[in-house]
């Protein structure tokens, strides 16, 4: 298990990560509006705009008759079910999302965030075709921002925290370590560990990330770190 804490990584094509930030500020707004709600009110909201496979698919009503089927393919992405949930990967976002804000540009970034929550929702539907709970929080846009982040800045050091020594941040590759992240995610779903965890969606969106950042890169941005 590690934490990133910060890359060495400075943008170069924007003044501002406006968008990065405001998609973290608008998932903590979610939440703390969610949180404000009672046990059974936060379930529901969970229910009402998370994404549940069996009701995208028309297999069972809609929880909000107003609302589209396909629109929790993009709500989901702004519920978490904890705080620790909420943080870790608001963490990841802040850590490598400005870097592909600044690569893609604003408007091109807030499309790709959005398309790799669509399409990690549809990886794990794919996989989960019966399914009947929802699918909630950002962990498929964020491994699509890792993937988009690994593909351009391979070379990027990033300071991690890591389980077996927490106390000093480690400078390492960012091929590294979001290669292991991936790397992680395929094993823990080969073996079958539960938790709850939508291993299919982290998969697919990473997957997104790695194949949309090619097509939405600004000119001259090169791809694995080259110049």
């Amino acid at each position: 298990m590690f934490l990133p804490l910060h890359d060495r990584n400075p943008i170069r094509h924007v003044d501002f990560p406006f968008v990065n930030y405001g998609l973290i500020g608008l998932t903590i707004l979610v939440f703390l509006v969610q949180s404000a709600l009672p046990p059974a009110g936060f379930d529901q909201a969970s229910i009402n705009f998370g994404m549940i496979p069996i009701v995208v698919r028309d297999l069972y009503p809609q929880p909000l008759p107003w609302l589209p089927d396909w629109a929790t393919l993009f709500t989901y992405a702004f519920l978490h079910a904890d705080w620790l949930h909420l943080l870790t990967n608001m963490l990841f976002l802040w850590v490598f999302g400005d870097n592909i804000e600044d690569a893609l540009g604003h408007v091109k970034y807030a499309f790709f965030y959005l398309a790799c929550a669509a399409l990690a929702a549809l990886a794990h539907l794919l996989f989960n075709l019966d399914g009947n709970g929802p699918l909630i929080g950002a962990s498929g846009a964020v491994a699509g921002v890792m993937g988009a982040y690994v593909l351009l800045y391979p070379h990027a050091r990033v300071f991690v925290l890591a389980r077996i020594v927490w106390l000093i941040p480690l400078p390492v590759p960012a091929f590294w370590m979001l290669g292991f992240w991936i790397a992680s995610q395929v094993f823990y779903l080969v073996v079958g560990a539960g938790g709850g965890v939508a291993w299919w969606a982290h998969i697919g969106g990473f997957l997104a990330g790695l194949a949309l950042a090619p097509l939405l890169r600004r000119r001259g941005v090169p791809l694995l770190g080259g110049r």
